[in-house]
Protein backbone atom coordinates (compact mmCIF):
# COMPACT_ATOMS: atom_id res chain seq x y z
CA UNK A 1 0.00 0.00 0.00
CA UNK A 2 1.31 3.48 -0.73
CA UNK A 3 2.06 5.92 2.04
CA UNK A 4 0.06 9.08 2.84
CA UNK A 5 1.94 11.14 0.29
CA UNK A 6 0.73 9.13 -2.72
CA UNK A 7 -2.42 10.12 -4.63
CA UNK A 8 -3.26 6.94 -6.50
CA UNK A 9 -6.96 6.08 -6.73
CA UNK A 10 -8.38 3.89 -4.02
CA UNK A 11 -8.49 0.16 -4.73
CA UNK A 12 -11.58 -0.89 -6.64
CA UNK A 13 -12.85 -3.14 -3.85
CA UNK A 14 -12.95 -0.08 -1.59
CA UNK A 15 -14.88 2.13 -4.04
CA UNK A 16 -18.47 3.23 -3.71
CA UNK A 17 -20.94 0.99 -5.63
CA UNK A 18 -22.05 2.50 -8.87
CA UNK A 19 -25.31 4.56 -8.56
CA UNK A 20 -25.66 4.24 -4.74
CA UNK A 21 -25.48 6.72 -1.91
CA UNK A 22 -25.80 6.72 1.79
CA UNK A 23 -29.30 6.35 3.20
CA UNK A 24 -30.84 9.83 3.62
CA UNK A 25 -34.10 8.60 5.11
CA UNK A 26 -32.66 8.14 8.61
CA UNK A 27 -31.98 10.91 11.08
CA UNK A 28 -28.29 11.59 11.37
CA UNK A 29 -27.44 10.34 7.85
CA UNK A 30 -26.82 13.25 5.46
CA UNK A 31 -28.68 13.47 2.20
CA UNK A 32 -26.64 13.09 -0.97
CA UNK A 33 -25.56 16.16 -2.79
CA UNK A 34 -26.89 16.42 -6.31
CA UNK A 35 -24.24 16.11 -8.94
CA UNK A 36 -24.29 18.38 -11.98
CA UNK A 37 -27.57 19.89 -10.80
CA UNK A 38 -29.42 16.59 -10.88
CA UNK A 39 -32.11 15.60 -8.49
CA UNK A 40 -31.52 13.47 -5.46
CA UNK A 41 -32.22 9.78 -5.94
CA UNK A 42 -34.81 7.87 -3.99
CA UNK A 43 -33.78 6.49 -0.61
CA UNK A 44 -32.45 2.92 -0.45
CA UNK A 45 -34.54 0.12 1.00
CA UNK A 46 -34.78 -0.11 4.74
CA UNK A 47 -32.13 -1.91 6.72
CA UNK A 48 -29.23 -1.14 4.35
CA UNK A 49 -25.72 -0.31 5.62
CA UNK A 50 -23.77 2.19 3.62
CA UNK A 51 -20.17 3.29 4.13
CA UNK A 52 -18.76 6.13 2.14
CA UNK A 53 -14.99 6.13 2.83
CA UNK A 54 -14.63 9.40 1.05
CA UNK A 55 -17.54 11.16 2.80
CA UNK A 56 -17.54 13.29 5.89
CA UNK A 57 -19.49 10.93 8.18
CA UNK A 58 -18.30 7.74 9.84
CA UNK A 59 -19.84 4.34 9.30
CA UNK A 60 -23.60 4.39 9.99
CA UNK A 61 -25.75 1.38 10.81
CA UNK A 62 -29.39 1.74 9.78
CA UNK A 63 -31.54 -0.61 11.82
CA UNK A 64 -34.93 -1.10 10.18
CA UNK A 65 -36.24 -3.73 12.51
CA UNK A 66 -35.81 -7.44 13.25
CA UNK A 67 -36.28 -8.65 9.69
CA UNK A 68 -32.79 -7.80 8.45
CA UNK A 69 -30.83 -7.43 11.72
CA UNK A 70 -28.84 -10.70 11.63
CA UNK A 71 -27.64 -10.20 8.08
CA UNK A 72 -26.72 -6.58 8.68
CA UNK A 73 -24.69 -7.30 11.85
CA UNK A 74 -22.72 -10.07 10.08
CA UNK A 75 -21.88 -7.69 7.30
CA UNK A 76 -20.65 -5.12 9.79
CA UNK A 77 -18.52 -7.74 11.60
CA UNK A 78 -16.93 -8.91 8.35
CA UNK A 79 -16.17 -5.37 7.35
CA UNK A 80 -14.61 -4.66 10.75
CA UNK A 81 -12.41 -7.76 10.54
CA UNK A 82 -11.23 -6.82 7.08
CA UNK A 83 -10.44 -3.32 8.24
CA UNK A 84 -8.39 -4.72 11.18
CA UNK A 85 -6.38 -7.04 8.88
CA UNK A 86 -5.79 -4.19 6.48
CA UNK A 87 -4.62 -1.94 9.30
CA UNK A 88 -2.25 -4.66 10.61
CA UNK A 89 -0.73 -5.28 7.21
CA UNK A 90 -0.32 -1.59 6.64
CA UNK A 91 1.39 -1.15 10.00
CA UNK A 92 3.78 -4.06 9.34
CA UNK A 93 4.73 -2.75 5.96
CA UNK A 94 5.31 0.74 7.26
CA UNK A 95 7.41 -0.69 10.10
CA UNK A 96 9.67 -2.57 7.69
CA UNK A 97 9.88 0.46 5.47
CA UNK A 98 10.83 2.66 8.41
CA UNK A 99 13.56 0.20 9.49
CA UNK A 100 14.99 0.05 5.98
CA UNK A 101 15.03 3.80 5.75
CA UNK A 102 16.61 4.19 9.18
CA UNK A 103 20.35 4.84 9.38
CA UNK A 104 20.76 2.54 12.46
CA UNK A 105 21.35 -1.27 12.29
CA UNK A 106 21.03 -4.13 14.76
CA UNK A 107 24.33 -5.37 16.19
CA UNK A 108 24.77 -7.72 19.16
CA UNK A 109 27.47 -6.96 21.73
CA UNK A 110 30.74 -8.81 21.20
CA UNK A 111 34.23 -8.75 22.68
CA UNK A 112 36.81 -6.96 20.61
CA UNK A 113 39.96 -8.48 19.11
CA UNK A 114 42.43 -9.04 21.95
CA UNK A 115 46.12 -9.76 22.14
CA UNK A 116 46.64 -13.37 21.00
CA UNK A 117 49.78 -13.81 23.05
CA UNK A 118 49.66 -16.37 25.86
CA UNK A 119 51.77 -16.95 28.93
CA UNK A 120 54.64 -19.36 28.08
CA UNK A 121 53.58 -21.80 30.83
CA UNK A 122 49.92 -21.89 29.74
CA UNK A 123 48.63 -24.78 27.63
CA UNK A 124 48.34 -22.45 24.65
CA UNK A 125 51.85 -21.11 25.23
CA UNK A 126 53.33 -24.62 25.53
CA UNK A 127 51.53 -25.74 22.38
CA UNK A 128 52.74 -22.72 20.41
CA UNK A 129 56.33 -23.49 21.44
CA UNK A 130 56.25 -27.22 20.79
CA UNK A 131 53.98 -27.72 17.75
CA UNK A 132 56.62 -26.73 15.13
CA UNK A 133 58.82 -29.57 16.42
CA UNK A 134 56.15 -32.29 16.42
CA UNK A 135 55.56 -34.45 13.34
CA UNK A 136 53.02 -37.00 12.15
CA UNK A 137 54.38 -40.26 10.73
CA UNK A 138 52.50 -42.12 7.99
CA UNK A 139 53.83 -45.65 7.73
CA UNK A 140 53.11 -48.34 5.15
CA UNK A 141 54.18 -51.97 5.40
CA UNK A 142 53.30 -55.45 4.24
CA UNK A 143 50.55 -55.76 6.85
CA UNK A 144 48.96 -52.37 6.15
CA UNK A 145 49.41 -48.71 7.02
CA UNK A 146 49.25 -46.67 10.18
CA UNK A 147 49.80 -43.31 11.79
CA UNK A 148 51.97 -42.25 14.69
CA UNK A 149 53.76 -39.24 16.10
CA UNK A 150 57.36 -38.15 16.63
CA UNK A 151 59.36 -35.08 17.51
CA UNK A 152 62.51 -33.46 16.18
CA UNK A 153 65.71 -34.08 18.15
CA UNK A 154 68.27 -31.99 16.25
CA UNK A 155 69.02 -29.89 13.19
CA UNK A 156 70.34 -32.96 11.36
CA UNK A 157 66.78 -34.25 10.97
CA UNK A 158 66.69 -37.01 13.60
CA UNK A 159 63.20 -37.72 14.91
CA UNK A 160 62.33 -39.86 17.95
CA UNK A 161 59.23 -42.05 17.96
CA UNK A 162 58.02 -45.45 19.21
CA UNK A 163 59.34 -48.70 17.81
CA UNK A 164 55.81 -50.05 17.37
CA UNK A 165 55.00 -47.10 15.08
CA UNK A 166 57.72 -47.99 12.53
CA UNK A 167 58.09 -51.76 13.03
CA UNK A 168 57.71 -53.51 9.67
CA UNK A 169 57.59 -50.26 7.72
CA UNK A 170 58.51 -50.32 4.03
CA UNK A 171 57.71 -46.66 3.42
CA UNK A 172 57.61 -43.71 5.82
CA UNK A 173 56.49 -40.12 5.34
CA UNK A 174 56.82 -37.33 7.89
CA UNK A 175 54.39 -34.41 7.94
CA UNK A 176 55.29 -31.23 9.81
CA UNK A 177 52.85 -28.85 11.50
CA UNK A 178 53.09 -26.60 8.43
CA UNK A 179 51.63 -29.38 6.28
CA UNK A 180 54.90 -30.07 4.45
CA UNK A 181 55.57 -33.80 3.94
CA UNK A 182 58.86 -35.56 3.19
CA UNK A 183 60.04 -39.14 3.14
CA UNK A 184 62.01 -40.54 6.08
CA UNK A 185 64.42 -43.43 6.62
CA UNK A 186 64.93 -45.63 9.65
CA UNK A 187 68.10 -45.00 11.65
CA UNK A 188 67.61 -47.61 14.36
CA UNK A 189 65.02 -49.10 16.68
CA UNK A 190 64.79 -51.10 19.89
CA UNK A 191 61.76 -53.22 20.80
CA UNK A 192 62.80 -53.62 24.45
CA UNK A 193 62.48 -49.89 25.04
CA UNK A 194 59.83 -49.35 22.34
CA UNK A 195 61.87 -46.53 20.84
CA UNK A 196 63.05 -45.74 17.32
CA UNK A 197 64.84 -42.95 15.46
CA UNK A 198 64.06 -41.94 11.88
CA UNK A 199 65.69 -39.22 9.82
CA UNK A 200 64.58 -36.67 7.21
CA UNK A 201 66.95 -34.96 4.81
CA UNK A 202 66.93 -31.66 2.97
CA UNK A 203 64.55 -29.93 5.39
CA UNK A 204 65.49 -26.45 6.56
CA UNK A 205 64.25 -24.58 9.60
CA UNK A 206 63.81 -27.63 11.83
CA UNK A 207 62.64 -26.83 15.35
CA UNK A 208 64.07 -29.41 17.79
CA UNK A 209 62.24 -29.73 21.10
CA UNK A 210 64.08 -29.12 24.35
CA UNK A 211 64.57 -32.20 26.49
CA UNK A 212 63.74 -31.98 30.18
CA UNK A 213 64.75 -34.26 33.05
CA UNK A 214 62.30 -36.95 34.13
CA UNK A 215 63.97 -37.12 37.54
CA UNK A 216 62.39 -33.74 38.29
CA UNK A 217 58.83 -34.90 37.61
CA UNK A 218 56.41 -34.96 40.54
CA UNK A 219 52.91 -36.35 40.86
CA UNK A 220 50.44 -33.56 40.15
CA UNK A 221 52.69 -31.63 37.76
CA UNK A 222 50.75 -30.22 34.78
CA UNK A 223 51.59 -31.78 31.42
CA UNK A 224 50.64 -31.37 27.76
CA UNK A 225 50.55 -34.16 25.17
CA UNK A 226 50.77 -33.53 21.43
CA UNK A 227 50.08 -36.10 18.73
CA UNK A 228 47.86 -37.37 15.94
CA UNK A 229 45.13 -39.46 17.60
CA UNK A 230 43.13 -41.28 14.93
CA UNK A 231 45.18 -39.35 12.32
CA UNK A 232 44.08 -35.94 13.66
CA UNK A 233 47.43 -34.19 13.42
CA UNK A 234 48.57 -31.46 15.83
CA UNK A 235 46.09 -32.45 18.53
CA UNK A 236 46.87 -30.93 21.92
CA UNK A 237 45.59 -32.36 25.22
CA UNK A 238 46.41 -31.50 28.81
CA UNK A 239 46.39 -33.13 32.22
CA UNK A 240 48.67 -33.94 35.11
CA UNK A 241 51.22 -36.54 36.11
CA UNK A 242 49.13 -39.20 37.84
CA UNK A 243 52.02 -41.43 39.01
CA UNK A 244 55.69 -42.11 38.37
CA UNK A 245 57.57 -45.39 38.16
CA UNK A 246 54.62 -47.39 36.84
CA UNK A 247 55.82 -50.78 35.57
CA UNK A 248 54.30 -51.24 32.11
CA UNK A 249 54.84 -53.99 29.56
CA UNK A 250 53.49 -53.99 26.00
CA UNK A 251 53.83 -56.17 22.94
CA UNK A 252 54.55 -59.88 23.17
CA UNK A 253 52.99 -60.85 19.85
CA UNK A 254 55.99 -62.96 18.77
CA UNK A 255 55.48 -65.53 21.50
CA UNK A 256 59.13 -65.75 22.53
CA UNK A 257 58.97 -62.42 24.34
CA UNK A 258 61.59 -60.83 22.11
CA UNK A 259 59.25 -57.97 21.19
CA UNK A 260 58.07 -57.11 24.72
CA UNK A 261 58.88 -53.59 25.86
CA UNK A 262 59.48 -52.84 29.52
CA UNK A 263 58.88 -49.29 30.69
CA UNK A 264 59.24 -47.67 34.10
CA UNK A 265 56.58 -45.27 32.95
CA UNK A 266 55.17 -41.87 33.78
CA UNK A 267 51.40 -42.15 34.14
CA UNK A 268 49.22 -39.26 32.98
CA UNK A 269 45.53 -38.47 32.65
CA UNK A 270 46.15 -36.25 29.62
CA UNK A 271 43.98 -37.88 26.91
CA UNK A 272 46.16 -40.18 24.80
CA UNK A 273 44.69 -42.29 22.00
CA UNK A 274 45.93 -44.50 19.13
CA UNK A 275 48.07 -42.25 16.94
CA UNK A 276 49.55 -40.35 19.91
CA UNK A 277 52.28 -43.01 20.15
CA UNK A 278 55.75 -41.52 19.91
CA UNK A 279 54.58 -37.98 20.63
CA UNK A 280 56.02 -35.76 23.36
CA UNK A 281 54.73 -35.33 26.89
CA UNK A 282 55.71 -31.79 27.90
CA UNK A 283 56.09 -29.98 31.21
CA UNK A 284 55.15 -26.37 32.00
CA UNK A 285 58.38 -25.15 30.37
CA UNK A 286 57.57 -26.94 27.09
CA UNK A 287 60.39 -29.41 27.80
CA UNK A 288 59.92 -33.05 26.81
CA UNK A 289 59.69 -35.22 29.92
CA UNK A 290 58.29 -38.36 28.29
CA UNK A 291 57.47 -40.18 25.06
CA UNK A 292 53.83 -41.25 24.94
CA UNK A 293 53.77 -44.98 24.39
CA UNK A 294 50.75 -46.86 25.74
CA UNK A 295 47.23 -46.57 27.10
CA UNK A 296 45.14 -48.87 29.20
CA UNK A 297 41.72 -49.60 27.73
CA UNK A 298 38.48 -50.03 29.61
CA UNK A 299 38.73 -53.81 29.16
CA UNK A 300 42.12 -53.90 30.86
CA UNK A 301 44.05 -54.27 27.61
CA UNK A 302 46.80 -51.95 26.44
CA UNK A 303 47.43 -50.15 23.22
CA UNK A 304 51.14 -50.46 22.63
CA UNK A 305 53.63 -52.32 20.53
CA UNK A 306 51.73 -54.63 18.23
CA UNK A 307 48.77 -54.67 20.55
CA UNK A 308 45.14 -54.48 19.51
CA UNK A 309 43.71 -50.98 19.40
CA UNK A 310 41.51 -50.06 22.32
CA UNK A 311 38.45 -47.87 22.16
CA UNK A 312 40.17 -44.74 23.38
CA UNK A 313 41.53 -42.89 26.37
CA UNK A 314 40.06 -43.51 29.81
CA UNK A 315 42.62 -41.30 31.53
CA UNK A 316 45.35 -43.93 31.91
CA UNK A 317 48.22 -43.05 29.58
CA UNK A 318 51.86 -44.06 29.94
CA UNK A 319 55.01 -42.36 28.70
CA UNK A 320 58.62 -43.51 28.55
CA UNK A 321 60.69 -41.20 30.78
CA UNK A 322 62.79 -38.84 28.67
CA UNK A 323 66.01 -39.75 30.50
CA UNK A 324 65.64 -43.28 29.19
CA UNK A 325 64.59 -42.01 25.78
CA UNK A 326 67.58 -39.70 25.53
CA UNK A 327 70.11 -42.46 26.24
CA UNK A 328 68.50 -44.89 23.80
CA UNK A 329 68.17 -42.22 21.09
CA UNK A 330 71.84 -41.29 21.40
CA UNK A 331 72.86 -44.94 21.00
CA UNK A 332 70.53 -45.50 18.06
CA UNK A 333 71.89 -42.42 16.26
CA UNK A 334 75.47 -43.42 17.02
CA UNK A 335 75.38 -47.17 16.30
CA UNK A 336 71.88 -48.08 15.12
CA UNK A 337 71.40 -50.28 18.21
CA UNK A 338 70.75 -49.72 21.90
CA UNK A 339 72.31 -51.54 24.85
CA UNK A 340 70.36 -53.01 27.74
CA UNK A 341 71.56 -53.14 31.34
CA UNK A 342 71.55 -56.71 32.69
CA UNK A 343 72.40 -58.55 35.91
CA UNK A 344 73.15 -61.90 34.24
CA UNK A 345 70.35 -64.21 35.45
CA UNK A 346 67.43 -66.14 33.99
CA UNK A 347 64.20 -65.45 35.88
CA UNK A 348 61.39 -67.88 36.62
CA UNK A 349 58.54 -65.96 35.01
CA UNK A 350 56.00 -68.51 36.26
CA UNK A 351 56.78 -67.74 39.90
CA UNK A 352 53.55 -66.64 41.63
CA UNK A 353 55.01 -65.39 44.88
CA UNK A 354 56.02 -61.86 45.83
CA UNK A 355 59.28 -60.84 44.19
CA UNK A 356 61.31 -62.09 41.21
CA UNK A 357 62.71 -65.60 41.54
CA UNK A 358 65.97 -66.64 39.89
CA UNK A 359 65.36 -69.80 37.88
CA UNK A 360 66.92 -73.18 38.53
CA UNK A 361 68.19 -73.43 34.97
CA UNK A 362 68.76 -71.02 32.16
CA UNK A 363 68.08 -71.27 28.46
CA UNK A 364 69.21 -74.45 26.70
CA UNK A 365 69.97 -76.04 30.06
CA UNK A 366 72.63 -73.49 30.93
CA UNK A 367 72.98 -72.24 34.51
CA UNK A 368 70.41 -69.64 35.52
CA UNK A 369 73.17 -67.43 36.89
CA UNK A 370 75.66 -66.48 34.17
CA UNK A 371 79.15 -67.36 35.24
CA UNK A 372 81.29 -64.27 35.74
CA UNK A 373 78.28 -61.96 35.29
CA UNK A 374 77.22 -59.15 37.63
CA UNK A 375 74.86 -61.38 39.67
CA UNK A 376 77.43 -64.16 40.03
CA UNK A 377 80.04 -61.68 41.22
CA UNK A 378 77.55 -60.26 43.74
CA UNK A 379 76.82 -63.74 45.15
CA UNK A 380 73.31 -64.35 43.79
CA UNK A 381 72.34 -68.02 43.44
CA UNK A 382 69.66 -70.05 41.65
CA UNK A 383 66.41 -70.01 43.63
CA UNK A 384 67.04 -66.63 45.25
CA UNK A 385 64.05 -64.28 45.32
CA UNK A 386 64.85 -60.62 44.61
CA UNK A 387 62.36 -58.48 46.53
CA UNK A 388 63.79 -54.95 46.23
CA UNK A 389 65.90 -52.82 43.90
CA UNK A 390 67.52 -49.81 45.56
CA UNK A 391 64.95 -50.15 48.32
CA UNK A 392 61.96 -50.19 45.93
CA UNK A 393 59.78 -53.26 46.17
CA UNK A 394 59.32 -55.52 43.14
CA UNK A 395 56.38 -57.90 42.85
CA UNK A 396 57.42 -60.04 39.91
CA UNK A 397 59.89 -60.73 37.14
CA UNK A 398 58.48 -58.03 34.84
CA UNK A 399 58.91 -55.37 37.50
CA UNK A 400 62.50 -56.43 38.14
CA UNK A 401 63.35 -56.10 34.44
CA UNK A 402 61.66 -52.69 34.33
CA UNK A 403 63.57 -51.43 37.36
CA UNK A 404 66.85 -52.64 35.91
CA UNK A 405 66.21 -51.13 32.47
CA UNK A 406 65.49 -47.77 34.04
CA UNK A 407 69.26 -47.59 34.62
CA UNK A 408 72.30 -47.51 32.37
CA UNK A 409 74.89 -50.24 31.91
CA UNK A 410 77.60 -49.66 34.51
CA UNK A 411 75.24 -48.19 37.13
CA UNK A 412 75.55 -49.65 40.64
CA UNK A 413 72.49 -51.36 42.15
CA UNK A 414 71.54 -52.60 45.60
CA UNK A 415 69.42 -55.76 45.57
CA UNK A 416 67.50 -57.20 48.50
CA UNK A 417 67.45 -61.01 48.20
CA UNK A 418 65.42 -63.60 50.10
CA UNK A 419 67.25 -66.92 50.57
CA UNK A 420 66.19 -69.72 52.91
CA UNK A 421 63.80 -67.35 54.66
CA UNK A 422 66.47 -64.72 55.32
CA UNK A 423 66.93 -61.37 53.60
CA UNK A 424 70.34 -60.36 52.27
CA UNK A 425 71.53 -57.08 50.76
CA UNK A 426 73.87 -57.43 47.80
CA UNK A 427 75.71 -54.83 45.71
CA UNK A 428 76.37 -55.19 42.00
CA UNK A 429 77.27 -53.20 38.89
CA UNK A 430 75.02 -53.59 35.87
CA UNK A 431 76.39 -55.28 32.78
CA UNK A 432 75.47 -54.62 29.15
CA UNK A 433 73.77 -56.55 26.37
CA UNK A 434 72.78 -55.53 22.86
CA UNK A 435 69.12 -54.86 22.33
CA UNK A 436 66.92 -56.09 19.53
Amino acid sequence: MADSRQTDPAPQWWSRPEGTTADAGREGVPAPRPEDGGEAQAPEPRGEVRYDPWGEQPLQVVDRGPQGRGFRLWQVAALAAGTALLAGGTGGYLGVLAERQSSTRLELPQAGVADKGRAPDSVAGIAATALPGVVTLHVRGASGSGTGTGFVLDQQGHILTNNHVVAGAKEMAVTFSTGESVTAELVGRDSGYDLAVVKVSGVRGLRPLSLGNSENVQVGDPVVAIGAPFDLSNTVTAGIISATGRPVTAGGDKGDGSDISYVDALQTDAPINPGNSGGPLLDAKAHVIGINSAIRGADGGRDGEGGARQGGSIGLGFAIPVNQGKRVAEELIRTGRATHPVIGVTLDMEYAGDGARVGDKGEDGKPAVVAGGPAARAGIKAGDVITKVDGQRVRGGDELIIKIRAHRPGDPLTLTVLRDGRERTLELVLGSANGS
